[in-house]
């Protein structure tokens, strides 16, 4: 058969096929070639002698996120106005460099007029094309509102009891404090945390800690609230206000490729700091490699750098949270803003040998009026000729409130009074006569008053802990002499030292000593919240586990020596509690918590309930025990002259308590009645349902139904049966009746 061929001069037009598979099958991708160039837009139109300057200020700052030129800007002209159109085409090295210009310059104000856009020159292409872009406007839909649980609703319990959180086994769960009772359940679940557990500082939210990232719990139901993705998280941070939270891993972040949270920007970083409202990442930080100076003979190519240990947190918040700020140890400390996470004034504050630092954790008040500005201070040792020094700076204006030059300095610690009116730097130095010897200085900056004058206390022992009590001016410290050569135990004895103020007519005092205890073996400082009552106590330690309870301002007969301080210092109680590793006060300072963890610990694990005088309310010994957390509480939102009121009626308001308390004992007693009564009322109708059944099967069997006598009848003869009736008075009341 031959082959039959198309006639060519037949009608065919090609216009008629559909080539469409064929074009989304071998369509070209632009992405490939364009990932590196991305659009700017909202530029200023300007004219062409105008430009160069436009493109070095915009090259400037897309340069802080990657490489590119002046050459790589690409700027159209309006051949009509002369003038530039208002955006450009950038091409930086990589497409990952690309990318992190859309995240991070994206919106940035380039002036007062005129706010920059940045988007993928590929992501134009891809949603721009004709037929991508539904041209006609559709009204978003407005979802329904759902109402959402009360995040604070254990605040309005009618009792006014706290919570706490116990970390045992795989168990977590929150309870009610009930004193010396058993504490009532809120919640208990298994495998909640596979690391541990913390409450935000306001007690809003429960923290738990996993290996892909943290989330945050809260609410009547307990449900989950946020999470954050952080793999491997380790450490984490709240701001003060519980607006931001910080994630830190030891192990640098591996970003895998569409990731919906981390993008390639985040690649080796350890630091993740996150807006708990909205759930989303602000920015994230490498971390910053330190190590102590190196004697001259130990320098050279094969000396390693000796890390220092890592102080948490690492990144460190204003008392408003409008900055956070982290030191670069001898270089400088860097302020960013919130939430924007830029740089204050673009650029880090520059502080040669610097150390350490810390915010004040309130808006100073300064001569007697309060300042617009936040205050921080650090430190820095001596360098050359120059001493070391202590500064305050105000915040954002970088100003030097106060400055102090300190000599022969080996160390300093920086301890803010938490209303921030006092600042005490506990400076160690060489002694003046034995440079192997140390000493201790406190420094006193009086930041409320005029000028800032700094108060020095002297002593003679170096200070191994320091605690100022909370929203007051008296603080307690621990010192110990140096450990005795040869001696068999080679841990010092300590000793504890309470001061306080002395009473004049305006202001505040000298610091003075009220008393010193000695031979002690505490280490460890816990105020309570509201002040007045301390707990000193031995943790960690082998050579004893004591608990001691001091009040500042005992209502009893005060020494002659002490009438001019302002504080009459008793010890009311003392207790023991072995291995104790944590002691944690309740948010109203009526109770205390000394508990063994397992982490610590791992004989007689469990927690001890006493209350502020050191009388134990409750034990509880409890396997796998790790963690026990009081829920903190949110400042109180009463002024200070309805807080005076209630001081001032408070034994009108105790009668109501004591009489809460006595219903409340005497309905637990009346639940135990009626639990009694009830066994008995059961044992009573079982007993008669059984002898039902058995005058049943006699009646079956044709026996009597009085089966008292039958029940002998098979006994042998000479058997004897003794009942024996015991009475016990269980108890006796006599009631004169007139």
């Amino acid at each position: 058969m031959a082959p039959q061929y198309l006639d060519t001069e037949d009608k065919f037009d090609d216009e008629d096929i559909d080539f469409s598979d064929l074009k989304e099958q071998y369509d070209v991708r632009l992405e490939e070639g364009l990932d590196a160039f991305v659009v700017v837009d909202g530029l200023p139109s300007v004219t062409e002698a105008i430009k160069p300057k436009l493109v070095k200020v915009l090259l400037k700052k897309l340069s802080e996120v990657g490489r590119t030129n002046a050459d790589a800007i690409f700027m159209p002209l309006n051949d009509e106005t002369k003038k530039t159109e208002g955006y450009a085409f950038v091409e930086y090295e990589t497409p990952e460099q690309a990318l992190a210009a859309c995240k991070k310059l994206n919106g940035f104000a380039l002036d007062r007029a005129h706010t920059i856009y940045i988007n993928k020159l590929t992501d134009i292409e891809r949603f721009g094309r004709e037929g991508r872009i539904d041209e006609t406007y559709h009204a978003p839909e407005v979802e329904p509102f759902v109402e959402q649980e009360h995040l604070r609703s254990w605040l309005s319990d009618p009792n006014c009891r706290d919570q706490f959180c116990l970390y045992r086994g795989d168990m977590v769960g929150v309870f009610w404090n009930k004193k010396k009772d058993q504490p009532e359940s809120a919640v208990d679940r298994s495998h909640w945390t596979e690391s541990f557990v913390q409450w935000s500082p306001l007690g809003t939210f429960l923290t738990s800690i996993h290996q892909l990232g943290v989330q945050l719990w809260g609410g009547p139901s307990w449900k989950r609230i946020m999470r954050f993705y952080h793999p491997y998280v380790n450490l984490i941070d709240f701001s003060p206000d519980e607006k931001y939270l910080v994630t830190w891993s030891n192990k640098p972040i591996s970003v895998v490729e569409g990731n919906p949270t981390l993008g390639p920007e985040e690649e080796g970083k350890q630091f993740l700091i996150w807006d708990i409202k909205t759930g989303t990442l602000l920015r994230s930080f490498a971390a910053i490699e330190t190590s102590d100076a190196q004697p001259e003979e130990q320098k050279g190519d094969k000396a390693a750098p000796v890390k220092r240990k890592i102080h948490w947190p690492i990144f460190k918040w204003s008392a408003d949270s409008k900055y956070v700020a982290r030191v670069r140890p001898g270089q400088s400390i860097d302020v960013y803003e919130t939430p924007e996470m830029g740089l204050l004034d673009k650029k880090a504050i520059r502080i040669d040998g610097v150390v350490d630092f810390d915010w004040a954790p309130a808006i100073p008040t300064v001569g007697g009026k309060k300042t617009p500005e936040q205050m921080l201070c650090y430190w820095t040792p001596e360098m050359g000729n120059q001493t070391a020094r202590v500064s305050l700076m105000n915040i954002p204006s970088k100003t030097i409130a106060r400055q102090r030059n300190l000599v022969n300095v080996i160390d300093a610690r920086l301890h803010w009074q938490n209303e921030g009116k006092y600042l005490c730097v506990k400076v160690d130095r060489h002694a003046k006569t034995n440079k192997k010897a140390t000493s201790t200085n406190l420094e006193f900056f009086r930041v409320a008053e005029k000028d800032i004058p700094v108060e020095v206390v002297e002593i003679k022992e170096m200070v191994v802990n320091f605690a100022w009590e909370p929203k007051g001016d008296r603080f307690v410290l621990i010192t110990a002499g140096e450990p005795v050569a040869g001696a068999a135990v080679q841990t010092p004895k300590t000793s504890v030292s309470f001061y306080c103020p002395e009473k004049i007519k305006t202001g505040v005092g000298k610091f003075r000593l009220i008393r010193t205890y000695e031979k002690r073996n505490s280490n460890a400082i816990y105020w309570s919240p509201k002040g007045r009552f301390v707990v000193v106590a031995t943790v960690h330690s082998q050579q004893g586990a004591d608990l001691e309870f001091y009040d500042f301002d005992f209502e009893g007969e005060r020494k002659q020596s002490e009438k001019d301080l302002t504080a009459n210092l008793q010890l009311m109680g003392t207790a023991d509690h072995y291995g104790v590793t944590d002691v944690d006060w309740d948010p109203t300072g009526r109770y205390v918590v000394s508990s063994v963890s397992m982490w610590k610990h791992m004989m007689e694990n469990g927690y001890h309930i006493w209350d502020f005088k050191g009388t134990s309310l409750l034990e509880e010994h409890v396997d796998r025990f790790k963690q026990f957390l009081w829920r903190p509480r949110p400042p109180t939102m009463l002024s200070k002259e309805e807080q005076k009121e209630i001081r001032k009626r408070l034994r009108e308001y105790s009668k109501v308590f004591d009489e809460e308390d006595l219903y409340e004992a005497e309905s637990a007693n009346k639940e135990v009645i009626d639990k009694r009564k009830r066994q008995l009322d059961e044992w009573l109708a079982w007993r008669e349902k059984v002898e039902k059944q058995l005058r049943e099967e006699r009646a079956k069997e044709g026996l009597p139904e009085d089966s008292r006598e039958e029940t002998w009848a098979g006994e042998e003869e000479g058997d004897t049966v003794i009942e024996e009736i015991r009475e016990e008075v269980i108890s006796e009341h006599e009631e004169e009746v007139v």
